[in-house]
């Protein structure tokens, strides 16, 4: 199964689900639809992932225009305004709290909300 996550800025949620995924053994990739290439994932996204041994701090974001919808078997927004090209077809929303700015406890909620989605898709 290849999966695609899909954020505004692809830094915090998209990235800790590509970890998540990656980790429990899913063919991931994320991506945002107003991301700047190249950009690291947000360092507390990193430190809750680091936090649970899942290491995403070589993590850099990507534009969603650098995928296309034949290239995967399922993509999921975060729960955000991601408004994608009709090139990305998007199955499901997440409809995931964004912890961008916030205290780490937030993001350690998101990044638990994302293990439990992500796990899900293994069923």
């Amino acid at each position: 199964m290849k999966v695609l996550f899909v954020c505004v800025g692809n830094t915090c949620r998209s990235q800790m689900a590509e970890g998540w995924a990656r980790h429990l053994g899913i063919d991931a990739s994320s991506a945002g639809t107003k991301s700047d290439s190249g950009q690291p994932a947000d360092p507390k996204a990193v430190q809750a992932m680091a936090e649970i041994g899942i290491d995403i701090s070589a993590a850099l974001s990507k534009h969603v225009s650098q995928f296309s919808v034949v290239d995967f078997d399922y993509s999921a927004t975060m729960g955000c305004d991601a408004q994608c090209s009709s090139e990305i077809r998007i199955d499901d929303d997440w409809n995931l709290p964004d912890p961008y700015g916030s205290a780490i406890e937030v993001y350690r909620e998101t990044r638990d909300l994302i293990e439990k989605r992500v796990r899900a898709l293994l069923k």
